[in-house]
């Protein structure tokens, strides 16, 4: 039912509230960025196998280049090709660093006292950093071998751009030095420099890059043993050498024994070991300017924010998968330990029996049912005569709060007996309760909103639990009417999943958050003992229920005392309800707060049932959105076939879940061939709900009613249809 006028339901949240939706998308967007950026950097690239790839074109690579010397200069237009002067060897290192080889290398190097040029690969030179630094303060030179080890000749121009300009700023970020010496990665010799390469070398030589080729192959990348890589570093006469060795992208041990060996030939054998710059005589390195050195640190900054926000995110969905699954073996052990529990008791239907829960005689005596009800005109005669027709004596009181519909007019032209209606001006819903309240004759009160209807046996199941003087309150199960449709299917699904199941674990674990306002039944001496209904909040359901839990009443779950309830037919409807639900919801556990440090039976609702509430109807609805980029995330960059088989690991565990709820329900498992579907829209809508409920309440907004359309539906039921 309504609980403000028309005019009152409009929403009065301001729009610098619904900002929040700008910053939610552009927190999304920022996500997806440190993503991408991730996704390039280690699933786009990657060190491999060194090979050249085959391409057997070289028509447009210059003879000065193809048989020249290993250092290329195209800077200006002009083209030479030089090699290090005769008994002089140019050691370079390719791939690196790597956190294990690259120290190793560099100690072997320092006992020989020589230098060395390292070519670093930009997105390891951001993960170890403290190597690079070593590497010049040592007075090694390092120069650029792409952000990603990239193949250039292959690669489109911007990817060309953004790889050598990646590896230069981490290089500049991290050392706050500029390279001129560029090596693209699956290069060997001078002739074999294909057209693509060529044409990627001379552009970028534009930048101020040398291009340092090699003459002499180590060829450790192929890890052929130590003795052949001491053999392959083996001069054949006095000219000067450019050498090819590789301090990461595998095991290098094999490398690292072998340069030992090869650095003290080369020094009996009267050669000397020096970097490319020093060989060829230009100044490589060269201090970073103000600019280059913030977009370098930038650069490095950014990346590693990035590397945080995945782990994090990849620590989180553990997180979010270990909490999803136990919950699902939580619902389903503790369900079924309910289900166990109830056992069938003469003339009553099933009834529950458990240890903590003491059973006496059947619960006989008269209930009052009370129907709080604005604008129900479509519903309220369906609603009223089910209730008349309980096999279970009752008192029926209506409590008309100030409808324009005439919904008062047609309950009392139904002229049923044991029906009262109580006009009111319009006031709200728990005024309506309270009018209720205020006015019945009986010690046991049922309440039922106007848009429900009951089956004959429903109040007399719904009671029996009364017959445990501890019992103060007691949730019935709310079943959908109108499941015709997808929407409709889905709701089905999610009250018969969501919402049951999760009462028989709270009726277990005694904590129970919520008696819904469509099926409840309460203690008159309960009721008064809590001051009634309060309007605190918009969930006065969830608020009433929270408070009797905080006097030390008993709340249980009776699973057969059936109501009948319309569900929103469209999405907009849907959000406006589940929006009112969860802000209130919200309301009641911070009003309630206080329980999660009580004792006894409020330290139960506070410690179990509020903290379950925050796991998993706050927490991880507001990490859900980041599931979803990451999957995305996943499809792209990572195995699509791993992220499917994992996305139908999670299908089937809600599948599992859901058809034992069904058949616990005794409900058909046809409507569960919509739940794969459920996950593309359904789910989206119901954390975005979430996302705006959270900010409202932390904005501190006052929220209104949002009163949900009724479609007339409601028809007075029969027995209930067993699958």
């Amino acid at each position: 039912m309504g609980r403000r006028n028309t005019r009152a339901a409009k929403s009065n949240v301001p729009a610098n509230v619904r900002a929040h939706w700008l910053v939610l998308l552009a927190t999304l967007m920022a996500l997806g960025l440190a993503l991408a950026v991730q996704g390039y950097l280690h699933h786009l690239g990657g060190v491999g196998k060194d090979s050249v790839p085959a391409d057997p074109s070289a028509g447009s690579v210059p003879h000065a280049v193809s048989h020249g010397g290993p250092v290329v200069d195209s800077r200006g237009g002009t083209v030479q090709a030089v090699s290090p002067p005769d008994r002089t060897v140019a050691l370079t290192f390719d791939d690196g660093p790597d956190p294990e080889w690259t120290p190793r290398i560099l100690d072997v190097l320092r006992e020989h006292h020589v230098h060395a040029t390292f070519f670093v690969v930009g997105s390891a030179a951001v993960d170890h950093p403290d190597l690079l630094r070593r590497m010049v303060a040592e007075g090694h030179e390092i120069g650029v071998h792409t952000l990603t080890h990239a193949d250039l000749g292959r690669a489109p121009e911007w990817r060309r751009d953004l790889e050598v300009q990646g590896g230069q700023d981490a290089i500049v970020g991290v050392t706050g030095q500029a390279a001129s010496l560029l090596r693209p990665p699956y290069t060997s010799g001078n002739e074999a420099l294909t057209n693509g390469m060529w044409s990627a070398l001379h552009g970028i030589a534009d930048e101020g890059y040398l291009t340092v080729l090699s003459s002499m192959d180590s060829k450790d990348w192929q890890t052929p043993g130590v003795g052949a890589i001491e053999r392959n570093l083996t001069p054949s006469g006095p000219q000067g050498q450019v050498v090819l060795m590789h301090d990461g992208g595998g095991d290098r041990a094999q490398t690292v024994a072998a340069l030992d060996t090869a650095l003290s030939r080369f020094s009996d054998q009267g050669y000397r070991v020096t970097t490319v710059g020093d060989a060829v005589g230009v100044d490589s390195m060269r201090p970073a300017s103000g600019i280059e050195q913030i977009r370098g640190s930038a650069f490095v900054w950014g990346i590693r924010l990035s590397d945080f926000v995945v782990t994090a995110i990849s620590w989180g969905l553990v997180a979010a998968g270990v909490v999803t699954f136990v919950r699902a073996i939580l619902v389903m052990f503790f369900a079924a330990r309910h289900s166990r529990a109830a056992r069938r008791l003469p003339g009553t239907g099933r009834a529950r029996r458990r240890a903590d829960v003491m059973v006496g005689p059947a619960v006989t005596g008269p209930a009052t049912v009370i129907v709080p009800a604005y604008n129900e005109s479509a519903g309220i005669e369906a609603a009223v005569r089910s209730i008349v027709a309980s096999s279970h004596p009752v008192e029926v009181i209506v409590v008309d709060d100030g409808s324009t519909d005439g919904t008062a007019d047609i309950v009392e032209a139904l002229g049923l007996p044991g029906v009262t209606v109580i006009r009111k001006e319009n006031g709200g819903k728990p005024s309506a309760l309270n009018a209720g309240i205020r006015a019945a004759s009986h010690d046991l009160v049922v309440m039922v909103d106007g848009d429900t209807v009951f089956e004959p046996d429903t109040v007399r199941a719904l009671i029996q639990p009364f017959a445990d003087p501890r019992v103060g309150a007691i949730s019935g199960n709310t079943k959908v009417a109108n499941r015709g449709g997808i929407l409709g299917a889905w709701q089905h699904i999610e009250y018969v999943v969501g919402f049951n199941l999760d009462r028989r674990l709270f009726d277990v674990a005694e904590c129970m958050p919520t008696v819904p306002g469509a099926i409840g039944a309460f203690r008159l001496g309960a009721l008064i003992r809590v001051g009634g209904v309060s309007d605190d909040t918009l969930a006065e359901d969830t608020d009433l229920t929270m408070a009797l839990c905080r006097d030390g009443w008993r709340v249980v779950y009776q699973e057969d005392a059936r109501a009948w309830t319309e569900a929103p037919a469209t999405l907009g409807a849907l959000w406006r309800q589940r929006y009112r639900w969860c802000y209130g919801t919200l309301q009641a556990m911070w009003k309630h707060r206080g329980a999660v440090v009580q004792g006894g039976a409020a330290g139960k609702l506070g410690r179990r049932g509020l903290g379950y509430l925050l796991v998993l109807q706050v927490l991880l609805p507001l990490f859900a959105p980041v599931v979803d980029v990451f999957a995305l995330y996943g499809l792209i960059f990572l195995d699509p076939l791993r992220i499917a088989a994992l996305w139908l690991v999670f299908l089937a565990v809600q599948l599992l879940m859901a058809a034992y709820a069904f058949r616990l329900d005794r409900e058909r498992f046809g409507p569960l061939w919509t739940l794969p579907l459920q996950q593309f829209v359904y789910r989206q809508l119901m954390y975005l709900v979430v996302i705006q409920a959270v900010v409202t309440a932390v904005a501190g907004v006052h929220l209104r009613w949002h009163r949900m359309e009724r479609y007339g539906s409601l028809r007075v039921p029969q027995a209930h249809k067993q699958a």
